[in-house]
């Protein structure tokens, strides 16, 4: 029970990442229903006749309710404001004006009239400003005063409005000249006495209101029509294999859109969200699937979960981003930084797993259809290719290169069938897709930087530290040289089994040099470095066993300190297993048969190895160092040694926990024979020729 227990612990971090993932990406998805079908003008309707299941209008296109709003806003009419106060003021500014000019003319001959009878003047002029402004004096905007005589203005009194011509406005210059006509008219003896007066108070009683003017436009836009035509309930929008011409496009254009208000109602946004987190699940869960059962050490690894994990969750937020924006395409987006990414810290087949997986869910995510998964898979195939053993900036921008001619060639091809023609190919396309290649450069930056993050060890720093003017390996050629050329040799027969499996023949051959880096503490006391006296036969057995043990122990703290990555570190501490200094012990045994011993003392810390590589090189290690026993072995001692060395790992559970199948340990057990054979020049024996003297 403790044991389930612990497995549960262990496993609880992994699958709240997982649960995380998928919650994170499904609350980016629409909360309306999907439509189910893709098309594009020109294109053939390769689905079943499609009956429309209501009533809905067709939409208008963008250019006609551009062209529609447009004339609206050229032939929207500009609102005037009366203002009822003026006339009072103008009136009141008449009479204390007139006043004035009777005063001056009293006293003279001029306008005897009028200083007989100014009542009568005084009330025909008020009477006249009154008619005049109560038909309305306007002062006309400067934008305005260009306008064709003929254009309708709208003058607004109170709550009511009425059109008027420009021509039929009386403007502030017209009113003195309505005013000059109408006194000339009026059978006064002295009606010159008035112009004067007039022409000192006039004042416009009706103005430009811009507001006004804005908000009726403004209404008058809304109140333009979207659709034109209807499509009734039953009527077949389109038949299977129809051309989808300008006006069959513009209808089903016109049904997605009614469609999606029509299905997209409050409680079916919460089926919606529970469909795409079904799929979220089954997509991530797939690619759970494929970490436990083909990927099992990164399975068993929560940073490198979290480093696979991230990736569709960063993708699928870029992808909600740019979809919200709306001067960007999706095709802007450098996937194919993850397949290079991955491929290079894992392999090409979790690499393109991945990137299938972050496609599928940003082809919900995208409004680009079919094309745009098309594009990115095919894209992302040829990222792995053409960066399978690349680590350099060249290979980079190799794989750059290749990428943005795959995106061309396959747009170009999708938009010849599609358009029948380059005429109307969207070119600008090209521009998105040649960023998203430039993009792609990115992977180079980020490949150290998530190395450091993670703890991952690259081709490239596999590179580095097989240099073998490094400190740590210098060292090692002075100390211990008879451990150098162990390494070295262990190195290659570790390479050849690797190559012969496939497995990480770079880090297996990287982690040989290195295994017994250890041995630089005490190297007099390792046979391969002995020249003299054995050191050993001045110490107990068990002082012995503890030196022979030290070298993982002291080899751990030199990798450490010369910072290592981890992954060597591993390797230094499982190339013994938990096996015992064998020949210590046994001697340890018989010196002292009375005393009951501690065989703990005599065994290595362990762990037993637990990847493909780690097993190659506990068995080369053992292999390489027991062939030194061998004084001139035939092909068949050679045989015999190597498969008693398997056997007894075997039999010692030390491969218990490596995922080393039966069939790749024969392949490797042939490969540790034949290239043995060829470092001690075992040569085969011709008993025929032997007897004829050749």
């Amino acid at each position: 029970m403790a044991l389930n227990n612990n497995r549960w612990l262990n496993a609880a971090p992994k699958y709240m990442l997982v649960i995380l993932s998928i919650v994170a990406i499904s609350l980016l998805f629409p909360n309306s229903s999907r439509f189910k079908y893709e098309f594009r003008p020109n294109g053939i309707w390769g689905y079943d006749d499609l009956i429309s299941p209501f009533d809905f209008g067709i939409l208008k296109t963008q250019d006609e309710l551009d062209a529609e709003r447009s004339d609206a806003e050229r032939n929207a009419s500009p609102y005037y404001e009366y203002d009822g106060k003026i006339i009072q003021e103008v009136v009141k500014a008449f009479g204390t004006e007139f006043d004035k000019k009777l005063e001056a003319a009293k006293g003279t001959d001029l306008y005897s009239d009028v200083t007989v009878v100014p009542s009568k003047y005084r009330q025909f002029g008020e009477e006249l400003i009154k008619t005049t402004y109560e038909q309305g004096v306007a002062e006309i905007a400067p934008a305005h005063r260009s306008l064709p005589p003929e254009t309708v203005f709208q003058v607004v009194k109170g709550n009511t409005n009425s059109a008027i011509t420009k021509q039929g406005l009386i403007s502030l210059d017209k009113a003195e000249e309505v005013l000059g006509d109408a006194l000339f008219d009026s059978g006064l003896a002295e009606a010159e006495f008035l112009i004067p007066v007039f022409s000192d108070i006039l004042r416009p009683n009706v103005t430009y209101s811009k507001e006004m003017s804005e908000k009726f436009k403004d209404q008058s836009m809304t109140e333009i029509a979207e659709t034109k035509g209807m499509v009734s309930r039953g009527t077949v929008i389109i038949s299977k294999g129809e051309t989808i011409t300008d006006e069959k496009f513009r209808q089903l254009e016109s049904y997605k859109q009614e469609f999606q208000k029509q299905v997209g109602g409050s409680n079916a946004g919460w089926f919606v969200f529970a469909g795409y987190l079904l799929l979220t699940t089954l997509i991530i869960g797939m690619l759970l699937l494929f970490l436990r059962f083909h990927t099992p050490e990164v399975y068993r690894s929560l940073p490198k979960m979290i480093a696979i994990f991230i990736w569709p969750v960063i993708f699928s937020f870029m992808v909600y981003l740019v979809e919200n924006t709306g001067n960007l395409s999706s095709y802007l987006i450098p996937f194919c930084i993850v397949p290079i990414i991955i491929n290079h810290f894992f392999n090409a087949r979790l690499a393109l797993f991945v990137h299938i997986v972050i496609i599928l869910i940003a082809s919900f995510l995208s409004s680009l259809g079919y094309e745009f998964t098309f594009l990115q898979l095919l894209a992302g195939i040829v990222a792995i290719f053409t960066n399978l053993r690349s680590g350099t900036l060249t290979g980079f921008f190799t794989s750059m290169v290749f990428i943005f001619l795959t995106y061309s060639a396959g747009f170009l091809g999708l938009s010849l069938i599609q358009e029948g023609g380059l005429s109307s190919v969207e070119w600008q396309t090209f521009g998105w897709l040649f960023l998203s290649s430039l993009l792609t450069m990115m992977a180079y930056a980020l490949v150290p930087l998530l190395e450091k993050v993670f703890g991952f060890t690259t081709k490239i720093t596999l590179s580095e530290l097989s240099d073998m003017n490094l400190p740590l390996l210098r060292d090692l050629s002075l100390k211990a040289p008879g451990t150098l050329q162990h390494s070295l040799q262990v190195a290659n027969l570790c390479e050849a089994a690797s190559n012969a499996i496939g497995a990480d023949t770079q880090l297996v051959k990287v982690a040989a040099l290195y295994h017994d880096i250890g041995k630089m503490a005490r190297p007099e006391y390792y046979i391969e470095n002995q020249k003299g006296e054995n050191p050993h036969k001045q110490i107990s057995d068990l002082e012995s066993a503890k030196i022979i043990i030290e070298h993982v122990t002291e080899g751990e703290k030199l990798a450490k300190k010369h910072r290592l990555p981890k992954v060597l570190l591993d390797f230094i501490m499982t190339h013994h297993g938990t096996t015992r200094v064998e020949w210590f012990y046994r001697n340890h045994c018989n010196a002292n048969p009375d005393i009951e011993v501690d065989e703990s003392v005599f065994r290595y810390p362990g762990p037993i190895p637990f990847t493909k590589e780690q097993t190659i090189l506990m068995i080369a290690d053992s292999v390489e160092a027991a062939s030194k026993s061998l004084d001139k072995p035939t092909q068949e001692d050679i045989e015999k040694l190597v498969d008693g060395i398997i056997k007894g790992k075997i039999a010692l559970g030390q491969l218990a926990n490596s995922p080393l199948t039966f069939k790749e340990l024969e392949i490797c057990t042939k490969v540790f024979k034949s290239t043995l054979g060829s470092i001690h020049h075992v040569r085969v024996e011709y008993p025929e020729l032997k007897k004829k003297g050749r």
